[in-house]
């Protein structure tokens, strides 16, 4: 059976590296005595009822980890009669304060035993390939993976095939030659046969498609790695950009990766590495297999220079401009000139450095499980002996999860500080009932604290293209390290919140010092527009997109400004600046008024905010309205929120929720989920919006309807039910965030206790 932990290998390890003992880390353990019979039956029935309905039901709902915890909870459940509720009108205030009650404490039963609240960060499909291809080509898959792991895995491919036999980008997806080929590959190399009917499908799938050489470019790159591609059929991914000047004078310094996005720069510096070493790995039964399998025509046949540019209409997202073809087929004729030549070997070198700081820095986590993966490989082809590679192993195991339909990449190391926050300002707006939720937070605040940032990457930042850290708050732990703008402005907010209560029962606060240090990361994060983007300012200009070479991925060159880390770092320091008043006060003042500028003029004629990290017009205008309300904004005195609320309203069903499709980010319009449905989590999103702005000063009808739907969506045990998946990145991939359907509700469940019903 399988145990979720924060402790394995965590202490015996000779290589697990920890600033702060390992604090949020998440593993999954097999343990054959674990769990009584029926706890097992238990499991096989979850297993085999997602199973049963995948089609229809694509995402799981973590329910091992809430089979875990089962027996955890201190209080409840409590009973919560919806039938009470009435047709119209606001539900009785007992009624929410029940419904709050369950779902802070059944929420509260799931709280690691560090403070962080655990949960599936899953949801693409291109993940998992990379790093089985990683541990197949370097010869270390069997000492590494378990045959329960290679079990779990197979489970989950075969759980997430589409009807036509493909397999999407991500869990929910139509199929794409991306997820089908990578996914196709990974089956066989984790055991499974060709004449497997799901393989069958999945061949036919690919070969009327006119074969696995139409896949994006990062495809191309895995099935060149794993000997079933040749290289020659990649576009030129040149380490040499690594030796350019940085400065911008020089004009050609706005091309420097170290401009890049640091995802993008990530990705792309170990991809390049590997690309310029060519690795050419002796051939085995199963990739001479795999040559003929995955082609409708002999491999030897293949025009490989044509298929550079190939890429299947379902995986098309950003298509080549003319001007980037030009530039791939202009180096693609230098490239011979440049194999083995000293500026080669130079910048292989430099690509190494730079690889090695990031490792070191991440505590071998890195920023994200791509470049993870990449970077393991890049340490073998240095060295396959070396301490580094070693290194990266127990750390694979930090992006793993197990849920009913089985063993996925995440899509990170997981969200922990990022819930986490959200969480203490969810349980914070419940007024008088957090006291009763004391032990939680308190354990919540434990987790904070021990995952700021208070100490910088390694000297120099500017050598390595690093912004400042000391102060921030990642997304996930510590050990990760990579500051963000909207985790530290998210982070900073719980700590103030905390600050509020009663640090006899909530903890010491953190101190003015870090909370200092945080600002001072906010501040410099702020662009010349007055925007903040994610983890570093914006360095280039967005007319590099046009190098975008994935092809299924929009927006990942730059760091663009979002909504949401505009509105977070603005909300964070108008709070910071109401217990600090003194403290660069005039800054910060000038700060937020560039930034509520630049938020304004972002607003999109309908009056929404289009959400670039979660799904997507409900996600984003709740941003918005936030950074509104923290400027003084509200229906009576701002146009902005007017139109906020309009849009959102016009959109609100007739059972009072709302309910929008993932198509909505991909396509940038506003896209209902079919059947009419609403969704927990987007409502939530809806209702705070509203609230923020005073809407319910207006008219409450709307708002009532919202809140006697989320209390008719909970379960009897005070959870939420996993629906559509709800976060995004790069426009085109949807990412799981679990705790999202319990956070959100009790989020917005408990501002309308207090702010409509007035129950403080």
């Amino acid at each position: 059976m399988w145990k979720f932990t924060t402790a394995w290998d965590s202490d015996k390890h000779p290589l697990l590296h920890s600033l702060n003992g390992n604090v949020g880390r998440q593993v999954w353990v097999w343990d054959p005595q674990a769990g009584t019979p029926e706890e097992r039956a238990r499991v096989e029935e979850l297993r085999a009822k997602f199973a049963e309905s995948r089609l229809e039901q694509k995402h799981s709902a973590d329910e091992l980890l809430r089979l875990q915890c089962e027996g955890r909870r201190k209080v409840g459940p409590f009973s919560v009669d919806a039938a009470r509720l009435p047709a119209s009108g606001p539900p009785p205030a007992d009624t929410v304060a029940a419904a709050l009650r369950n779902a802070m404490s059944f929420y509260e039963s799931l709280q690691a035993d560090d403070g962080h609240w655990p949960g599936d960060y899953g949801g693409p499909m291109f993940l998992m390939p990379g790093m089985v291809i990683t541990l197949y080509t370097t010869g270390v898959l069997d000492s590494v993976l378990s045959p329960q792991h290679k079990a779990e895995m197979v489970r989950y491919l075969r759980n997430h095939q589409n009807a036509d036999g493909g397999y999407g980008l991500h869990i929910e997806g139509t199929s794409t030659m991306f997820g089908t080929a990578l996914t196709y590959v990974t089956l066989r190399i984790l055991g499974v046969g060709p004449d497997d009917e799901q393989l069958e499908a999945a061949r036919a799938w690919m070969h009327a498609r006119s074969g696995a050489h139409w896949i994006t470019s990062w495809g191309k790159f895995w099935l060149a790695v794993l000997g079933v591609y040749s290289w020659e059929g990649l576009n030129p991914m040149p380490p040499e950009m690594w030796l350019l000047p940085y400065s911008a004078w020089t004009g050609i310094g706005w091309l420097h990766p170290g401009r890049f996005w640091c995802h993008c720069r990530m990705v792309y510096l170990p991809m390049s590495y590997v690309y310029r070493r060519r690795p050419t790995f002796k051939a085995t039964p199963l990739t001479e297999a795999l040559r003929q399998e995955l082609y409708p025509m002999p491999y030897s046949e293949i025009d490989w220079n044509k298929a550079r540019n190939a890429c299947a209409k379902e995986d098309l997202y950003y298509p080549h401009p003319l001007i980037q073809d030009v530039l791939w087929w202009s180096l693609y004729q230098v490239e011979p000139l440049l194999l083995g030549s000293r500026l080669r070997k130079a910048a292989l070198a430099e690509c190494m450095k730079h690889i090695h700081y990031e490792d070191e820095n991440t505590r071998y986590v890195d920023i994200g499980p791509v470049n993870k993966v990449l970077n393991m490989l890049c340490c073998w082809l240095e060295d396959p002996d070396s301490e580094a590679f070693k290194r990266h192993i127990p750390r694979l195991f930090d992006y793993l999860w197990v849920a009913e339909d089985g063993m996925k990449m995440q899509g990170y190391n997981g969200s922990q500080l990022w819930d986490t926050a959200f969480a203490v300002q969810a349980y914070a707006s419940t007024g008088s009932l957090a006291r009763e939720f004391t032990a939680c937070l308190r354990a919540a605040h434990d987790y904070l604290e021990k995952s700021q940032v208070v100490e910088e990457a390694q000297q120099p930042l500017e050598e390595y293209y690093r912004h400042i850290s000391k102060g921030a708050w990642p997304f996930s732990t510590r050990d990760h390290g990579w500051p963000i703008s909207d985790c530290s402005s998210e982070g900073l907010k719980a700590a103030l919140t905390l600050a509020q209560m009663d640090s006899k029962l909530v903890g010491t606060p953190i101190s003015a010092g870090r909370l200092f240090d945080c600002v001072n990361v906010i501040l410099s994060y702020q662009n010349g527009d007055g925007g903040w983007a994610t983890y570093e300012n914006k360095r280039s200009f967005e007319l590099l997109e046009i190098i975008n070479p994935s092809e299924t991925f929009g927006e990942i060159v730059v760091d663009y400004n979002h909504v949401e880390c505009s509105s977070a770092c603005i909300t964070a320091l108008t709070a910071f600046r109401a217990r600090y008043p003194e403290h660069r006060a005039e800054e910060i003042g000038k700060s937020l008024k560039r930034g509520l500028k630049y938020l304004k003029s972002i607003q999109r004629p309908d009056g929404s905010w289009y959400g670039n990290w979660g799904v997507c017009f409900t996600y984003g205008t709740w941003f918005g309205c936030t950074a509104l309300a923290a400027a003084g904004d509200g229906v009576a005195n701002s146009q902005h929120a007017k139109a906020a609320c309009a849009f959102l309203l016009g959109k609100q069903r007739a059972d009072g929720g709302w309910g929008e499709s993932y198509l909505s980010c991909q396509d940038k319009v506003y896209s209902q989920l079919e059947g009419d449905k609403s969704h927990a989590v987007n409502t939530a999103w809806a209702l705070l919006a509203l609230l923020e702005v005073g809407y319910h000063e207006v008219d409450r009808k709307p708002l009532d309807a919202a809140a006697r739907c989320l209390i008719q969506l909970q379960e009897a045990s005070g959870d939420w039910p996993q629906q559509h998946i709800s976060g995004v990145f790069n426009r085109n991939c949807m990412i799981t965030y679990a705790n999202y359907r319990n956070i959100f509700p009790i989020w917005a469940l408990g501002e309308y206790r207090t702010k409509v019903l007035g129950q403080h």
